[in-house]
C-alpha cells in the first residue's frame, strides 16, 4: 500500500502542464512585416487532453495490483522471451511511465506489440495519441519523432491526432524544421489532415517564413479547397500572414477575401497590414476612424488594434503631415476607448481560442435540479 501511495504521489507531482519553451525563431524571422516571436501551443485542451491523461495515470497507479516495478519486470521478461503482449498490458504500461528509463521499456513493448498486431490495427484501440501525450508530459519529443518515422511501426500511428500533438510539442519549442518533418511524414503515410492539422501546418510554414514554406502552405491550401474542405479562420490567418511576410500581397488579399466572418481581432489587424502594403492609405484611415467613432454599447465588443500594427501605420504616414495629424487624433481616441492592445500580431495569431467543448459540457451538466433531482425543464414546467 505504501508503494502505491508513493507511485500516486509521483504521478500527482507530474500532473502539471509543461512550461512553454522560449525556443529559437525560424530561419526567416527577419521578415519585413512583423516579428515572429510568440511561442504558443496551438491545440486546445480538448485535443491534447493532457489533464485527462494525467488523471487516468493517477487512477491506474492507485489501482495497480502489486508494484510498478514488478509489473515492468514481467513485461521485460515477455519481451525478452518473445511472448504475446496484450492490449491492456501495453495500455497500462503507457499510463505508468514516469521517466526516460520507463520510456525505453515502453518503446520495446510497442515494437513487440506492433509486430504481433500490425494486421489488426483497423478499428482497434489507438495507442498513438496516448503515447504522444506521454511524450508531451515528459518532454520526450525525440522519442516521439523516432517512433513516428520508423518504417517498422507503419500503421501504429494511424490517426491525425498523434501527428498533431507531436507537431504541437515541436511548435512550442520552436523546432519548426522538425515539425515540418512530422508534417511530411504524415503526408507520406497517407494520414488524413484534420482541421487542426491545417492550422498546425500553416502555422509551421508561417514560422519558417521561407519561399519553400510559402509554397508548401499554398499547395496544401489549394489541395484542401479542391477536395471541398472548409479551412478554419485560424488556418487562413496564418496563410495570410505568411503571404504578407513573403511580399505576396495579391495572394494575401485573395486568401483574406475568402475568410468567412473576418471579425476577429487577428483579422482586423491583418487587414490593416494589407492596407499598409497596398498603399491604400485613405481606406486605412477610414477603417481606423470608423472603429474609433462607432457609438456602440459597452456590451458590444469593439475592434481592437495591436500597438505594433498601429506603429507601422504611423511609420507609413509620417511623411504626409495631413494624414499624420489625422492618425494621431484617431490613435488618441482608440487609446481612450481601450481599443489598443499590447499584444503583437504574432501573439494574436498564435493564441489558442476558447475551448467551446468544455463550455458545452458545463452547460450540459446543469440539466438536473439539485432540489428535486428532476430535469430542469420539467422542474420549470411544474412551477
Amino acid at each position: 500500500m505504501a508503494t502505491t501511495r508513493r507511485a500516486l504521489e509521483r504521478v500527482r507531482l507530474r500532473a502539471q502542464w509543461p512550461a512553454v519553451y522560449a525556443g529559437r525563431t525560424g530561419s526567416g524571422s527577419t521578415c519585413c512585416c512583423f516579428p515572429v516571436g510568440a511561442k504558443r501551443y496551438l491545440l486546445t485542451d480538448s485535443i491534447v487532453k493532457l489533464k485527462e491523461f494525467q488523471h487516468k495515470k493517477m487512477a491506474i497507479a492507485y489501482n495497480l495490483p502489486g508494484t510498478k516495478e514488478t509489473y515492468f519486470k514481467n513485461l521485460e521478461e515477455k519481451v525478452t522471451q518473445n511472448k504475446l503482449i496484450l492490449k491492456e498490458e501495453l495500455k497500462k504500461l503507457l499510463y505508468l511511465c514516469q521517466s526516460r528509463e520507463d520510456m525505453e521499456l515502453a518503446k520495446n513493448v510497442i515494437y513487440r506489440y506492433h509486430a504481433e498486431n500490425r494486421n489488426f490495427t483497423l478499428g482497434e484501440y489507438k495507442f498513438g495519441p496516448v503515447f504522444m501525450r506521454l511524450c508531451y508530459e515528459l518532454d520526450l519529443e525525440e522519442s516521439a519523432m523516432e517512433l513516428i518515422k520508423d518504417k517498422h511501426l507503419q500503421g501504429f500511428f494511424v490517426d491525425s491526432t498523434s501527428f498533431n500533438i507531436l507537431m504541437d510539442i515541436l511548435f512550442i519549442k520552436g523546432k519548426y524544421e522538425s515539425a515540418m518533418e512530422v508534417l511530411a511524414e504524415m503526408r507520406k503515410q497517407d494520414v488524413r489532415l484534420s482541421k487542426d492539422s491545417y492550422v498546425l501546418a500553416f502555422a509551421i510554414c508561417y514560422k519558417l517564413n521561407t519561399p519553400e514554406s510559402f509554397k508548401i502552405c499554398t499547395t496544401l491550401r489549394e489541395e484542401a479547397l479542391i477536395k471541398g474542405k472548409i479551412l478554419s479562420r485560424r488556418a487562413s490567418c496564418f496563410a495570410v500572414a505568411l503571404a504578407l511576410n513573403q511580399n505576396q500581397l495579391e495572394k494575401a488579399m485573395s486568401i483574406f477575401s475568402q475568410i468567412i466572418n473576418p471579425e476577429s481581432i487577428t483579422c482586423t489587424n491583418l487587414n490593416i497590414i494589407i492596407h499598409i502594403q497596398s498603399n491604400m492609405l485613405e481606406n486605412l484611415m477610414k477603417i481606423l476612424q470608423d472603429a474609433a467613432d462607432r457609438n456602440l454599447s459597452k456590451f458590444v465588443k469593439r475592434h481592437e488594434f495591436s500597438e505594433e500594427v498601429l506603429t507601422k501605420v504611423r511609420e507609413k504616414v509620417k511623411d504626409c503631415p495631413t494624414l499624420l495629424a489625422r492618425f494621431d487624433e484617431i490613435y488618441g481616441k482608440l487609446h481612450i476607448n481601450g481599443q489598443v492592445t499590447s499584444y503583437s500580431l504574432d501573439t494574436l495569431l498564435c493564441q489558442v481560442p476558447r475551448d467551446r467543448k468544455s463550455n458545452t459540457l458545463l452547460l450540459r451538466k446543469k440539466t438536473v435540479s439539485h432540489r428535486t433531482l428532476q430535469s430542469l425543464s420539467q422542474c420549470l414546467m411544474s412551477e
